[in-house]
């Protein structure tokens, strides 16, 4: 069994943002030199969230505006009373309450097992972000 790391940095430019990573990672994972295993996305931030769903603007769209709506960024929250870093982004917590920090994803002869539709996202819930990261790990064999 082998285990090989990788990290991904990406800047976001809106406030909430959706961007695709899954061919930077299936580019990983191709390289990896592993034939079978489980590659896991996992984002290092509390206020940005990884997913895998289906990649179609209209639907990207949809999910914008229900993430906008779920946890409105004006709402009444304590943590925007005494931000830490500045930033009134309780709404981003709160969603990311109901989001995954991590997906794991079956390999099999050195390439992702996704379905037709499905696309790996980064789900940014706090930006615009100068820098953000996204660590990958394979465990797997050749």
């Amino acid at each position: 069994m082998n285990i090989v790391r990788h990290r991904i940095e990406l800047a976001t430019t809106a406030p909430i943002q959706i961007i695709d990573i899954t061919e930077q990672v299936r580019g990983f994972v191709a390289g990896s030199g592993l034939g079978d295993g489980l590659v896991t996305v996992s984002c290092l931030h509390t206020t940005a969230r990884i997913n895998v769903n289906e990649r179609e603007p209209q639907l990207e769209r949809d999910m914008l505006t229900f993430l906008k709506r779920f946890a409105p960024r004006d709402g009444d929250y304590l943590h925007n009373l005494a931000p830490i870093d500045g930033r009134d982004n309780a709404h981003s917590h709160l969603i990311g309450l109901f989001m995954n920090s991590s997906e794991t994803i079956p390999l099999a002869g050195g390439a992702m097992v996704l379905g037709e539709w499905q696309s790996i996202f980064f789900i940014e819930l706090d930006g615009p972000r100068e820098r953000r990261g996204v660590e990958l790990q394979i465990i797997g064999q050749a």
